[in-house]
């Protein structure tokens, strides 16, 4: 069984997470109601398919009134407080790449709990991490920041493999997911402020 560090860092991770969808909502000039189904679906969408392709049924959100409590609050306080930091970009990225980091490593450390694979394992830990984000640019017709923004997706895989190797090492689950959690988000705030990026397919014509 997981322990109330998992429950807290599920929760911290559901809370940061809901702060980037509430802001992205503001951003896209959505009233309060908006705002807080932005805020919900980021913070929880990872975790639900996290919890469904596991196996781990009612999911944790229908189990704990606290992820939607946490999500609400979220979406108030940027509602009502997000003048001040809307269009500070950088520290939105941070408090994502936070998310990201600790959304990660629970995932991979759930998926170790339930004896799965390390392929279940690493897509446990990004599927857990990108699922509300992907989402979330969706509902505003983008293309989904996974699949575009500077080593968003590869850094929660890295993470995942990472865990794998510091549990194989003999770190044990809470050490390894640290660590994860760490490396995960020192990687992305690195890939947003060195540009850092997969290649891009070139087309047709196009110059190499």
């Amino acid at each position: 069984m997981l322990g109330s560090l998992f429950v807290f860092f599920d929760l911290f991770g559901t809370f940061i997470f809901a702060i980037t969808g509430a802001v992205k909502a503001i951003r896209n000039r959505l009233d309060l109601l908006g705002v807080i189904v932005y805020s919900i679906t980021v913070g929880c969408a990872g975790g639900i398919i996290r919890d469904v392709l596991l196996g781990d049924m009612p999911v944790s959100l229908f189990r704990n009134g606290s992820y939607v409590g946490l999500c609400i609050a979220a979406a108030l306080l940027s509602f009502f407080l997000g003048s001040r930091f809307i269009g500070r970009r950088p520290l939105i990225v941070y408090f994502d790449a936070i998310g990201l980091g600790v959304f990660t490593a629970i995932g991979c450390l759930k998926a170790q709990s339930f004896g799965v694979n390390s392929v279940g394992i690493i897509m446990s830990g990004a599927l857990s991490a990108v699922g509300g984000g992907v989402l979330r640019d969706v509902f505003s017709r983008e293309i989904p920041m996974v699949f575009t923004s500077d080593f968003y997706a590869t850094a929660s895989v890295i993470g995942g493999f990472l865990f794998i190797l510091m549990v194989n090492m003999g770190l044990g689950p809470s050490v390894s997911m640290w660590i994860s959690a760490l490396s995960v988000t020192l990687l992305r705030i690195a890939g947003y402020r060195l540009g850092l990026h997969l290649p891009v397919a070139k087309t047709i014509g196009e110059r190499r």
